[in-house]
C-alpha cells in the first residue's frame, strides 16, 4: 500500500480522535516517507497523536533522525517529544540535543527520556576515536545529572550508565567502567539517595556489571 494515502489522511483530520487514528496508522507503516509528516504531528497540540508519532519515527529509526532535528526548536511541546524519538533511536547524530535535553530541560519526564538514550546510542559504526569521543561525552553528562532533584531522572541516570557500559564494551579495569560504577555507587548510598527504587536499580545495575 502507498504511503500518500496514509499521509493525506493525517493532513486532512479534522478532530483530534481522527488525528489520532490517522497518525497511528501512519506510524504503523514505519516507511521513511512518512517521517516528515510523523515529526509535523509532534507539534500538534495532541499527546495520543503525539506518542502514535514517536513510536513510528522510532520503527523508522536513522531516516527520522534529520527530520528531527530540523524541528523548531523553539516549539517546546515538539522538541520535547522529539527528544523521546531520538532516545529511542540511538542514533548518535542526536547526541547533542539528548545531552542539552539531560542537562537543561525543565521537564523530568523529557531529562528521564534523554537520561536512557544516552545510555543506549548506536556506537558500532564509529571509529575507535569516534566512539571514545561519544562515549566520554554521555558519561560526563550521565555524571552530572547523578544530582538531578527528581528520583525519576536518577533512575533514568542509573539505567543510563548501565546502558552505556554495555554499549561501550566497557569492563573492570577500564577507567570509564570505574567512572560509572562510582557514579552508581553514589545512587544506591542510602546516605546520599532518598529514593528506595533508585538505589535498587542502581545496585541492580552495580551486581550486572561487576565480572562473575
Amino acid at each position: 500500500m502507498s504511503v500518500q494515502p496514509l499521509i493525506s489522511a493525517v493532513e486532512s483530520a479534522s478532530s483530534a480522535l481522527e488525528l489520532l487514528r490517522a497518525t497511528a496508522a501512519l506510524a504503523r507503516c514505519a516507511d521513511a516517507a512518512a517521517a516528515p509528516t510523523l515529526v509535523e504531528v509532534l507539534g500538534f497540540n495532541n499527546p495520543g497523536a503525539a506518542v502514535a508519532a514517536v513510536d513510528g519515527l522510532i520503527a523508522i529509526g536513522s531516516p527520522a533522525v534529520d527530520h528531527l532535528l530540523e524541528l523548531d526548536q523553539r516549539n517546546y511541546g515538539a522538541r520535547a517529544w522529539a527528544v523521546r524519538a531520538l532516545a529511542g533511536i540511538g542514533d548518535v547524530r542526536g547526541l547533542d540535543l539528548l545531552i542539552e535535553a539531560l542537562l537543561t530541560d525543565v521537564g523530568p519526564s523529557v531529562r528521564r527520556a534523554a537520561a536512557k538514550g544516552l545510555g543506549n546510542l548506536q556506537l558500532a559504526a564509529l571509529t575507535v576515536g569516534e566512539r571514545a569521543t561519544v562515549a566520554q561525552r554521555c558519561l560526563d553528562a550521565l555524571i552530572e545529572a547523578v544530582s538531578d532533584g527528581e528520583w525519576v531522572v536518577r533512575y533514568a541516570v542509573a539505567v543510563g550508565l548501565e546502558g552505556l557500559a554495555r554499549g561501550c564494551g566497557w569492563s573492570q579495569g577500564h577507567p570509564g567502567h570505574g567512572h560509572i560504577c562510582t557514579a552508581l555507587a553514589q545512587l544506591g548510598d542510602p546516605s546520599g539517595e532518598e529514593a528506595t527504587v533508585v538505589r535498587l536499580r542502581a545496585a541492580l545495575a552495580l551486581q550486572r556489571l561487576q565480572p562473575s
